[in-house]
């Protein structure tokens, strides 16, 4: 699917790229299936079988029920819809949420609007490896609890939860609370089969992590609280009347199609990715020898993520140093764009840790070939044995140049990204000008800016 054997991407849990057959059948569909599948003609029912045969493919890899599943717009939707609509819809009788407390965005502040709405929000803190306390979460549900809500699989870190543990000790300290899971991140990746989660009551899938396109999700809503849950829109009767507006046939087509595929492949993929995981985790700990790489993902982690610290150069310094070598990775959820991951804080990281940790993401695309050229690259800075770089002119010692690189702030990255944009030169050597320009921004950067805003004003 890769067609650029140059580019080396490795941010997979941002997003995947859609499978050329993915959007064969889109295309197709939008062609085809272009009726109103709520409309009562022939081109109509022909459009809603469309629907009908894609909602059967997607529960078949859930284990549900296709009555069950529920078309959305992206996993954020789906979270959105779960987490207020559960907890609204129980707000008479209780106003207790209890909530892990690595979260994506799009369950965090959805909860932190209930806070402000007037419930009660206990945060549950994971252990030092990532994988939450069942025993401690479910001490904190009582009768007052309406909500619990723990994502199967860490965005950031790749560490498993162990949802029906932890659904079925939540039931048991009050059946009437509902349990919600956002397995964006663990939907064909592990097994899921809600006959035997059959404790969770809302469970949240999204099409572009799964090589379908963006602006696709679903959400599975058991049929015992459906009919308890308050949906935040009013409209028409489709997807049973709890997300109205017309359907998008041709991605959910495609998410179909992408869930069969997944699902077909799942033992040789994960297999595969497991190889690559290995590769890369056996790459850091031979250059942890040298230098101090810690690895932040628990070895029983799904291997689709892998997260480490460089504990020497910033995040979105490395992710734009290798971005220039066609190497692209991230520093945690792309949600939060370059801020520093609420993971890691919430596992008690150490702020060095925090600020240059690296996260690689796996799909049945990649390659060794990546995996060794991150590797290298990353020797290439970290593990340096030679006592001095030459930048410029100047040979600097290696450890000054590493100091210098835990300065660096997201504002110096944007100031070099400024700087190539503008600048007349031609260069020959990038790799040289980056390490550079990456050493002198701290110093530069200031005087540039100053003297922008002086010409701005006139004045010399």
């Amino acid at each position: 699917m890769l067609l650029d054997p140059e580019l080396h991407y490795l941010d997979n849990a941002a997003t995947t790229m859609v499978d050329p057959e993915v959007a064969g059948a889109i295309h197709e569909a939008l062609l085809k299936d272009w009726a109103n599948p709520s409309s009562l003609y022939e081109p109509a029912v022909e459009t809603h079988e469309a629907l009908t045969t894609a909602r059967g493919q997607i529960a078949r890899t859930l284990g549900c029920q296709a009555k069950d599943l529920y078309f959305t717009s992206c996993g954020s939707e789906s979270n959105n819809l779960a987490v207020q609509g559960l907890a609204m819809a129980r707000k008479n009788w209780g106003s207790k949420i209890v909530v892990s407390g690595f979260e994506h965005p799009s369950v965090q502040r959805p909860i932190r609007a209930l806070k402000d709405r007037g419930f009660e929000v206990v945060e549950i803190l994971p252990e030092a490896d990532g994988h939450l306390d069942v025993a401690k979460l479910a001490a904190e549900v009582d009768k007052n609890t309406v909500l619990v809500s723990c994502m199967a699989v860490n965005n950031e870190t790749g560490t498993l939860q162990d949802i029906a543990a932890l659904s079925t000790a939540v039931k048991a300290k009050n059946s009437r609370c509902a349990v919600h899971v956002d397995a964006v991140q663990a939907w064909l990746r592990i097994p899921i089969d809600l006959k035997k989660w059959k404790n969770v009551d809302t469970l949240s899938v999204s099409g572009h992590k799964v090589h379908a396109p963006k602006g696709i999700g679903a959400l599975f809503i058991r049929d015992s609280v459906r009919q308890t849950l308050c949906p935040p829109y009013l409209g028409g009767h489709q997807e049973r009347g709890l997300r109205p507006g017309t359907e998008n046939t041709p991605y959910i087509v495609g998410l179909g199609l992408a869930a069969a595929k997944g699902a077909k492949n799942l033992s040789d993929r994960n297999a595969h990715i497991c190889a690559l995981n290995a590769q890369l985790r056996t790459g850091l700990e031979e250059l942890a020898q040298q230098a101090p790489i810690t690895l932040n993902s628990p070895a029983d982690a799904v291997p689709e993520v892998l997260n480490f610290s460089t504990n020497c150069v910033n995040s979105q310094t490395f992710i734009e140093y290798l971005s220039g070598r066609h190497i692209y990775i991230s520093g945690g959820s792309a949600c939060d764009k370059g801020e520093p991951s609420h993971t890691l804080l919430a596992m008690g990281c150490a702020d060095l840790t925090v600020r240059t940790a690296l996260r690689v993401s796996f799909c049945a695309d990649n390659t060794a070939e990546d995996v060794d050229a991150l590797v290298e690259l990353i020797s290439e800075v970290q593990s340096s044995t030679a006592d001095a770089v030459r930048l410029g002119k100047e040979q600097i010692p290696i450890e000054i140049i590493k100091e210098r690189f835990r300065q660096l702030t997201q504002m110096h990255v944007a100031y070099i990204l400024d700087s190539l944009r503008t600048t007349t030169t031609q260069i020959n050597n990038i790799k040289a000008y980056l390490l550079t320009a990456l050493y002198n921004a701290p110093t530069t950067m200031g005087f540039f800016y100053s003297a922008q805003v002086r010409h701005d004003f006139g004045r010399k």
